[in-house]
């Protein structure tokens, strides 16, 4: 079933588990990630981001992903993961995804406050949930500097003069695939988590470690954002495939077997399974 991030997280949040943002950019991914959350009884999100659109285009794969969420047996949210601007954010809610991230973080933090601010009131009047982000979740290959890390104060205030429904926070996680091991501050995220009344999301989640998902769940992370991992899974699958000299639907069908066990494994460790 459609839901938004308002009948999933706040569960999450109370009974100490996390729900998997997997985004879905073709529809091998797509069924994986629905199959995984169905045999495992996982609520889950599913969606794609801005910078993923040239690898599926927002209007062709959003009418599978939206109809997905409505058939599957699990509670599941469509999300739009880095909204960078107004217009690709309109498309998304106007296609019927039922929740947006507007990602304003690397601009100015006033602007940031006064665009999400709008992005929430424009999303809710379609029924749908906003993510906002605070702070700086950079890629892996960047220079990580604790100045960019979100602190209690700013969370705070930027919830209440936005009205998000969830906050991504910055506290040492990294887009993409990390080449030497992240240190997350989970220090702060004690911190923020004391000062804010919203379910907090951990962005950067391929490569983290099991304790670092376990120790950050227990401290307040309600969502954590998967994709670099699904798509390391795919691409062991074609490697596999191609030397055992498979065909293409063959081929196509170990990627959906690869990247779902990948989903399961994250499902179990987030602590999500059976909680559908």
């Amino acid at each position: 079933m459609l839901v938004t991030l308002n009948e999933l997280l706040p569960k999450a949040a109370a009974e100490g588990y996390a729900v998997g943002l997997f985004n879905t950019t073709d529809s091998d991914m797509l069924q994986a990630v629905i199959d995984a959350a169905e045999e495992v009884r996982s609520p889950v999100i599913i969606g794609t981001a801005e910078i993923l659109l040239p690898s599926g285009e927002l209007s062709l794969i959003s009418p599978s992903i939206v109809s997905i969420a409505k058939h599957a047996s699990v509670p599941v949210a469509v999300h739009y993961d880095h909204g960078l601007t107004f217009d690709r954010c309109m498309q998304a809610l106007k296609l019927g995804f039922s929740s947006v991230m507007f990602d304003g973080s690397l601009g100015d933090p006033v602007e940031n406050v006064k665009n999400t601010k709008e992005m929430v009131r424009i999303a809710h009047a379609f029924g749908a949930t906003v993510e906002g982000e605070i702070g700086h979740v950079g890629n892996a290959d960047e220079e990580g500097s604790v100045y960019c890390h979100t602190t209690p104060e700013e969370a705070k205030e930027f919830i209440e003069k936005t009205g998000v429904d969830a906050l991504a926070i910055a506290i040492g996680t990294a887009h993409g695939a990390y080449k030497q091991a992240p240190k997350l501050n989970f220090e702060r995220l004690s911190e923020i988590k004391k000062e804010t009344n919203v379910p907090l999301v951990l962005h950067g989640g391929s490569g983290l470690t099991d304790e670092d998902f376990k120790k950050a769940i227990a401290l307040g992370i309600s969502k954590i954002n998967i994709y670099t991992d699904l798509c390391l899974a795919g691409q062991r699958a074609m490697r596999d495939g191609l030397e055992q000299g498979l065909s293409y639907l063959s081929v196509r069908d170990l990627k959906v077997k690869y990247i779902k066990d990948a989903v399961i494994e994250k499902m179990t460790l987030f602590g999500s399974c059976q909680k559908a």
